[in-house]
């Protein structure tokens, strides 16, 4: 297994906005989008900056790009990225509620390195001023849309006929009364003819979620067998998510105990329509002698979720171990899973335990696990071992179905405000990347 390269010295991302990585595959350039923190190079200097790191894929130089100079130190301004017909990129970026713009920048075309000026939208008649956060690029029929958590603290969408130079409101994609923080941590992915997404009820610290699926399609919202929920969609008129199909059920009990307060990693949908998740969900976590539920969490799993088309029932099945709360104070969070986007039975996950032994390990690693049933039994080689640092929070970024980009960051986090991370970037072409993984196996076996 080749080495890692650092691509950029400080920087690190949400998962709640897609795509952060993207490859044009003419240029043979990928771009990732983060932001550093002071704990990193350039300390406070550079703090919050919404940067792009510009990677050459076949000289393996790498510059980092600067679209808004300190914005705001949070992982969750990344910018979500989007490849124009005309060749310019879009990068579009919010603050962490703490104020009511989406902001955009529109590069030169093919130069990811150049951009023109940046442009606002303002949600504040919209929202009352209480905070925009997250975008998430995806098209349908044509059409551009942005979703983000804005009104009610529900998804809602901007959409744009000019693939991003100007936003209007389109309404949510579904709203109930709030309940803690927000409503609704949802994950996209789109095919041009329909968007697919699964969802939860609230912030799992605040909730015992369960985790939807839904799609958007034809002007309309559907529940995973094509019921029509709402029709049009979105709107202002927008119904609960428990309206759509229900993947993972809170309280529901599998092998490895009781599935509680779940959370959404990642979706992709595959050529032939069939639809891969991962998830998370605390097992048996004792609330009982703890009302305000801000105990630390200890045994989260990651589960693999499928539907195939004329399939009646979701397939869900645990994945892996996710140890327990990434950070004291988000007792949710993990190390996390990509779905590669072009091979839904191949995942990557960081986790601090050894899928293969079930062994706790000295920090987070990443894994791959390669299913040859559709996702009911996984296999695992690890792409990172005996690490003097945590690897978290994987990408494969999409844009050259030829090469496998893994992209994460390692070092130390201690808050989504505060770490000392470099992202580092593994390339593979897929051929030789499957070669590698079976000859692991076999040496495994």
């Amino acid at each position: 297994m080749p080495e890692p390269r650092v691509i950029n010295d400080n920087g690190a991302w949400c998962w709640f906005q897609d795509e952060r990585a993207l490859i044009d595959p003419e240029q043979r350039v990928l771009v990732v989008g983060s932001v550093p923190a002071p704990e990193g190079p350039g300390g406070e200097a550079r703090a919050g900056n919404i940067e792009l790191t510009v990677a050459d894929l076949e000289s393996g130089a790498s510059q980092v790009v600067v679209l808004h100079e300190r914005l705001e130190t949070d992982d969750h301004d990344v910018p979500a990225l989007w490849r124009r017909r005309d060749g310019r990129w879009l990068a579009v970026y919010a603050k962490h509620k703490t104020d009511n713009l989406t902001r955009w920048r529109v590069s030169e075309p093919d130069d990811p390195t150049r951009w023109g000026p940046e442009r606002t939208f303002d949600w504040t008649e919209l929202t009352g001023g209480t905070g925009v956060t997250y975008s998430n690029l995806h098209e349908l029929d044509g059409r551009l849309y942005c979703f983000a958590r804005a009104v009610n603290d529900d998804p809602c969408a901007l959409v744009s006929d000019d693939e991003g130079d100007t936003w209007t409101y389109a309404g949510k994609l579904f709203t109930r009364p709030k309940v803690g923080y927000v409503n609704g941590y949802t994950r996209y992915v789109s095919t041009g003819s329909r968007i697919d997404f699964v969802t939860t009820d609230h912030h799992p610290r605040d909730y015992d979620n369960s985790i939807y699926h839904g799609y958007l399609a034809s002007g309309a919202l559907h529940d995973s067998f094509g019921n029509v929920i709402a029709d049009p969609a979105p709107s202002d008129d927008a119904p609960s998510q428990v309206e759509l199909t229900t993947v993972l059920t809170a309280g529901s009990e599998g092998p490895e105990g009781v599935r509680m307060h779940a959370w959404t990693t990642d979706i992709r949908r595959a050529p032939d329509g069939t639809i891969a998740a991962v998830l998370t969900a605390r097992v048996n976590d004792d609330l009982e002698n703890d009302p305000d539920r801000n105990h630390p969490v200890r045994d989260i799993r990651f589960y693999a979720a499928r539907l195939s088309p004329g399939t009646e029932t979701w397939q869900l099945v645990e994945l892996a171990e996710a140890g327990g709360g990434l950070l004291p104070h988000e007792q949710d969070y993990t190390g996390l899973a990509a779905i590669d986007p072009y091979d839904i039975d191949s995942v990557y996950i960081s986790t601090p335990i050894d899928p293969r032994t079930h062994e706790r390990l000295e920090h987070y690693e990443i894994f791959r696990g390669t299913t040859s049933d559709a996702g009911i039994t996984w296999s695992w080689t690890p792409i990172t071992e005996n690490s003097p640092h945590d690897n978290l929070r994987p990408i494969v970024a999409p844009g050259d179905a030829t090469r496998i980009p893994l992209l994460w960051f390692r070092g130390e986090m201690t808050a989504s405000q505060h770490y000392r991370c470099e992202i580092v970037l593994l390339d593979q072409p897929r051929a030789a990347t499957a070669t590698a993984t079976a000859d692991t196996a076999k040496e495994t076996a």
